[in-house]
């Protein structure tokens, strides 16, 4: 992995961003930005020209006035990496995370104890494991990354910046790191969750009822609504990522391709972000200018899909996802083409126009749901609204209301049912 203990990160030019989960995250779109020298020379230009351009009188220099930090630079000052370095933290940690690390002390790997692996990523390998002074069981998200490389540490930083300004009830939350100084090792600590919702929905042995899937909807929202008022774009909704308690709460899960974005001072970010069979039409096209719209059409996708009990647009490649979305969606207006900047725009074109059917696909869902799933999967982003505006739909608003998280099932753990699952599609298999 490149790691050379006692060596911190260079700062030499970012290099070209890897690739992530989903095929080509940029890594210069992190939230952590770092002060370089050219950043200074550019500061030290404008103080010029604000001297020349003034009563040109040329005070001393002694009595110029030092420039104050700005605060929404992500590195810490020196005092602050002073403490965090004091605390235990490595010196290249504390330059990516800055005040994101402020009250914490690193966790050592020896006081926790793994049980077992229950998932794995481009980037990343999650355990369960029981934390030996608290004797609590924990899911441990082991970060793949490389010290030495900066675009490397900040792609890395990134979703503990992000999660560390978010705080709800169905957002996953970060308990602590394990790290230390003499490893490039990096260990995230969560709350261990029984089940995801992919694999809830895919066994045999799980029906959703209507006031169910209205209770699963309205955390996945409520959840969305934290992140996207806390200025957090999550880019990978899906089933996998949601994971649900004994206790039947719902929680987002897997930042790893989130972005911190302000919607009043917009940045080229990369399209090539979210699982396939939920990525809008929009980054499908190539944009990198979207907002909180790419998240609500996941939600869209997984509120039918909870319904209809299957995937609803399984495409195989991007261009298979395109045509699935035109049939069900109906093909893009003229002035979608034209006011759309598009880097697909011209290759993904439909030949012939798609009228939209989704109300006409999904005819036997209740009526309450359709006008959400409508909204949610409408072509043009503006036009699936806010989390907000979702929260108050119809399907909400009307009986059979949403139950309780605690009035879900107890479903087994999750190796059960992987086995019934196999005992099930072994039994339907048999000649």
């Amino acid at each position: 992995m490149g790691c050379v203990f006692g060596r911190e990160a260079t700062t030499a030019e970012p290099k070209q961003a890897k690739s992530s989960k989903a095929s080509g995250v940029v890594a210069g779109e992190s939230s952590v930005q770092v002060t370089t020298k050219s950043n200074g020379a550019v500061v030290d230009v404008e103080k010029k020209i604000e001297e020349e351009n003034g009563d040109k009188e040329r005070k001393s220099k002694g009595d110029r006035r030092r420039s104050k930090p700005n605060p929404r630079l992500s590195n810490p000052s020196k005092h602050w990496r002073g403490e965090q370095v004091a605390a235990g933290w490595p010196s290249w940690l504390s330059d990516a995370c800055g005040e994101a690390l402020n009250g914490w002390v690193p966790r050592k790997a020896d006081t926790f104890e793994k049980i077992d692996k229950i998932g794995q990523g481009t980037y990343s390998n999650v355990y369960k494991a029981k934390d030996m002074l608290t004797g609590k069981i924990v899911a441990l998200k082991k970060v793949r990354f490389d010290n030495l490389e900066p675009e490397s540490v900040k792609f890395m930083a990134r979703e503990i910046l992000v999660l560390r300004r978010l705080d709800h009830p169905n957002v996953v939350k970060l308990e602590g790191l394990v790290t230390s100084r003499m490893s490039c090792s990096l260990y995230l600590v969560f709350q261990y969750m029984d089940h995801d919702l992919a694999g809830l929905a895919s066994s045999p042995v799980v029906k959703f009822s209507e006031p169910e899937v209205k209770c699963l909807m309205r955390q996945l929202i409520s959840g969305l609504e934290h992140c996207h008022s806390r200025g957090v774009l999550h880019r990978d909704i899906k089933g996998s990522n949601l994971l649900i308690d004994d206790g039947g709460v719902l929680k987002i899960a897997d930042f790893g391709l989130a972005t911190i974005f302000d919607p009043n001072h917009k940045r080229p970010m990369t399209s090539r972000v979210v699982t396939l069979w939920y990525r809008a039409p929009e980054l499908l096209l190539g944009a990198t200018d979207y907002g909180v719209g790419i998240d609500l059409w996941s939600a869209g996708c997984i509120l039918a899909e909870l319904l209809a009990g299957r995937p609803i647009m399984p495409g195989r490649t991007e261009v298979e996802q395109l045509h699935k979305i035109y049939k069900l969606c109906g093909s893009p207006s003229e002035d979608y083409w034209k006011k759309g900047k598009f880097t697909h725009g011209a290759i993904y074109k439909p030949r012939e126009p798609y009228k939209r059917s989704i109300r006409e696909t999904f005819k036997e869902f209740p009526p309450s749901s359709l006008p959400l799933i409508d909204s949610l999967l409408s072509i043009e982003p503006e036009d699936r609204q806010t989390a907000s505006a979702a929260l108050k739909s119809e399907l909400f608003t009307s009986e059979p209301y949403a139950c309780e998280p605690a009035d879900l099932p107890k479903y087994p753990p999750s190796k059960e049912m992987d086995a019934k699952r196999r005992d099930e599609e072994t039994r339907r298999n048999k000649p």
